[in-house]
């Protein structure tokens, strides 16, 4: 899953459409033809035909491992080479459930503190002129 993962991430925003469509489509990479022809960009429909068989391997993981964890996992990687602040922007606009956009957005926010640990006392720092 993890080769899967970057070369969806590598394709960028129209990998996640095609996440996206084909998982919206039940699995069937069959309703997303017009997506991928229009994915194919300059190469047109050979470039379309490429991303077919790529939205096969997709459709079989999204099966096996669900559209949450498939998303965030290629967010995760984008956001080693991406700015965390424009993948935001860009999950905002995504067309998926309200759910699933604060999930992604969770997972790409930075850490907070963890609950279980006590909180830092604050420090007094007394400042001397001379």
């Amino acid at each position: 899953m993890d080769e899967i993962i970057k070369k969806i991430a590598g394709l960028g925003l129209p990998g996640i459409l095609l996440v996206i469509a084909i998982a919206a489509s039940g699995g069937s990479s069959a309703a997303a033809i017009a997506l991928i022809a229009g994915l194919g960009g300059p190469l047109g429909i050979i470039g379309g035909l490429g991303l077919l068989g790529l939205a096969g391997v997709i459709a079989e993981e999204v099966t096996a491992f669900g559209i949450d964890a498939i998303l965030k996992n290629i967010y995760t990687e984008r956001s080693k080479t991406e700015s965390v602040r424009v993948l935001l922007k860009e999950i905002q606009d995504l067309p998926i459930t309200d759910d699933l956009k604060l999930k992604l957005k969770h997972e790409l926010s930075p850490r907070t503190v963890d609950p279980t640990e006590p909180e830092p006392t604050p420090k007094t720092i007394e400042i001397i002129e001379e």
